[in-house]
């Protein structure tokens, strides 16, 4: 294999690795923009998995189980966004719960679908005409299926909705500061509610598109962490969806990597190395001097009780 042929795989199979991660990294920007830390991704992205798979095996149609997994990531961080709004629950704590009831409720709901191949899958899509452009056609026009495409449109969609317009402005002041917001006449509860929906409804699609179209079957854990991976790249990204996108191609890069450089380096430093990315962006964003530098939102994690400042 030429290092040209190399270097397309390569990079195609980033963009299929990378989609999950930057569905994920989308719906969290928007939550953590409106002041709401969400650390069940894994939970609702496992889920998503399970509801996706398991529809898509029932019914035949892995559309209506994409489908399936975004109502259930968007039920779960509904639990999510009651705790830590409604009844201002540490965001951590819930965060964390709402993964572990994930992980554990996938596992004992899927024990009868482990080892079964989903019979219907996404199909991949080839442009005759576009896949013939040298070197950006083999990547960007052979072989991916549609949610990948989608994915990729909804970086800029999202970024000029956060940007450009007055809903973005709200959901902005609504994680910088609630209070003037509040003063504003702006519905605090109601832009944080929405944004941690949207953003539990993207990591159940992301779920979905792992067990019904990138690896179209069920297993245990699947997610294998990439919860965890969103939360380092929401950081990674400064909060921007541009950057995301960025983000989350150079980690599904290095994943990727950690099974063709096996030849010549060692697998165990390897498969290490796209966590210790994760390592590393936390570790540098943990300083707060650092952190308002990134532009975090200033009331990230903090709840909001009307009247008080």
């Amino acid at each position: 294999m030429g290092w040209e042929t190399w270097l397309i795989v390569t990079l195609s199979r980033t963009l299929a690795y990378g989609t999950p991660l930057l569905l994920g990294t989308l719906g969290e920007i928007y939550a953590e923009r409106s002041g709401v830390l969400n650390l069940g991704i894994e939970g609702m992205m496992i889920m998503g998995a399970y509801a996706g798979f398991s529809t898509a095996y029932t019914t035949g149609s892995p559309w209506l189980g994409i489908m399936v997994a975004a109502l259930v990531g968007g039920a779960f961080s509904l639990i999510h966004a009651f705790a830590s709004i409604t009844l201002k629950a540490n965001q951590v704590v819930s965060g964390l719960s709402l993964t572990m009831l994930g992980l554990g409720l996938s596992g004992v709901l899927g024990r009868g679908w482990e080892g079964k191949p989903l019979p219907v899958s996404i199909p991949e899509i080839t442009v005759p005409s576009l896949s013939k452009i040298p070197f950006l056609g083999p990547i960007l026009f052979e072989g991916q299926n549609l949610i990948v495409y989608l994915t990729i449109l909804l970086v800029p969609l999202l970024w000029y909705i956060l940007y450009r317009t007055r809903i973005g402005i709200t959901i902005r002041s609504v994680g910088e500061n609630p209070a003037t917001a509040d003063s504003l006449g702006i519905n605090v509860g109601r832009v944080r509610y929405l944004c941690v929906v949207v953003g539990g409804i993207l990591a159940g699609v992301a779920g979905g598109y792992l067990s019904v179209a990138y690896r179209p079957a069920w297993t245990e854990g699947m997610t294998a962490g990439m919860g965890w991976i969103v939360i380092a790249l929401t950081i990674f990204a400064f909060w921007n969806p541009a950057i995301g996108m960025l983000g989350a191609y150079l980690f599904a890069a290095l994943y990727h990597l950690s099974f063709r450089l096996q030849p010549w380096v060692a697998p165990e430093f390897l498969k290490a190395m796209p966590y210790a990315f994760a390592i590393v962006v936390l570790i540098a964003v943990s300083r707060g001097t650092l952190q308002k530098k990134m532009g975090a939102p200033a009331a990230l994690t903090l709840p909001y009780t009307r009247g008080e400042e």
